[in-house]
């Protein structure tokens, strides 16, 4: 018994100059906190316990003027921010961010439905791809959907590859939008939160008008805030009229921060493109610690408010707790 109370003195004596270097130093393991030590010891044993976690919120928002131009001058002082309706416990950092990274999802419609614009669509997103993914820096996939979903580039910087990936696209079937936008999120764009910001955005051409689905819109949703991915749509409509699927457009991106577009020529459409690669150019970063924070996977909302009255905000909606 004597040798057992020893060994474990020393050992707590180790740990706990292990961890005031790391205090001293700043250092502290990645997604966890220094931790405060409690032991406990009775006749027959002893207890380390870690009493503390570590939380971070990083959240990329954009604001524009009445006229709906990008506002780039803009400080932490100019918003406000509720975390699950309170206030963050403290903010880490703040940043005007128009070079981070980019992980992008291109997902086209190819369903019978778009087929009269198909051909100037492909074009367009090829376009698009060779103005927004910058080599050994972003990188994309291309996905089509129908019935079913088929990605025919994964991801890569090599803007050719994505090219190809685009004209290899055919169109015909069904539509199974809300299918395209789950697996995408789920497969391909969710990551370790540990990293650095990054921008991580779903384009979606379609009318989207969902008819094949085994996944309804709010699993597709929740799918997508669990990613942390922006929704861009472009609507293939060109009725000129407010249909059922352009209102499924808007409501994809108003849930996860992002913009629906709704051209009614193919002019309109490469705008529409420009649109979205400025937009990914011209974004803030905010970092926060929650307050009240327990990891308990429960969905939080987030609210950001620009000070001025002008200015408009726009952001995810909210995020997922991570669970224990």
């Amino acid at each position: 018994m004597k040798y057992t109370s020893r060994y474990f003195c020393l050992g707590t004596l180790l740990i706990a100059t292990a961890l005031s270097l790391c205090a001293q130093s700043g250092y502290a393991p990645a997604g966890a906190a220094v931790a405060a030590i409690s032991s406990s010891t009775d006749q027959s044993d002893s207890v380390l316990t870690i009493t503390k976690r570590v939380s971070e919120v990083n959240v990329l928002f954009i604001a524009t003027d009445r006229h709906g131009k990008f506002v780039r001058n803009l400080n932490q002082n100019d918003f406000s921010i509720l975390d699950d309706h309170k206030p963050p416990e403290s903010i880490l950092s703040f940043a005007r961010e128009t070079d981070l990274p980019i992980e992008l999802g291109l997902l086209i419609d190819t369903s019978g439905s778009v087929h009269s614009r198909f051909d100037f669509e492909q074009a367009a997103a090829v376009g698009f791809l060779q103005q927004t993914i910058r080599p050994n820096f972003d990188k994309a996939f291309v996905m089509g959907f129908s019935s079913r979903t088929q990605v025919t580039q994964d991801f890569t910087d090599d803007v050719a590859l994505l090219s190809a990936g685009v004209h290899r696209l055919e169109d015909g079937g069904g539509t199974a939008l809300y299918d395209a936008i789950y697996k995408a999120a789920r497969d391909k764009l969710i990551s370790d939160r540990g990293q650095r910001p990054m921008r991580r955005a779903i384009v979606v051409v379609s009318d989207g008008e969902d008819n094949q689905s085994e996944v309804t819109q709010a699993q597709a949703v929740e799918m997508a805030q669990r990613a942390e991915v922006i929704i861009y749509a472009i609507s293939t409509d060109d009725s000129g009229l407010i249909l059922r699927g352009d209102k499924v457009l808007q409501q994809l991106a108003d849930a996860t921060g992002g913009r629906a577009f709704f051209p009614f020529n193919n002019k309109d459409i490469t705008h529409s493109f420009s649109a979205i690669e400025d937009e990914l150019r011209s974004q803030y970063v905010i970092s926060y610690r929650p307050a009240e924070f327990n990891a308990d996977g429960r969905y939080r909302s987030i609210e950001i408010v620009a000070q001025r009255k002008d200015l408009q905000v726009r952001a995810r909606k909210g995020y997922y707790a991570p669970r224990r």
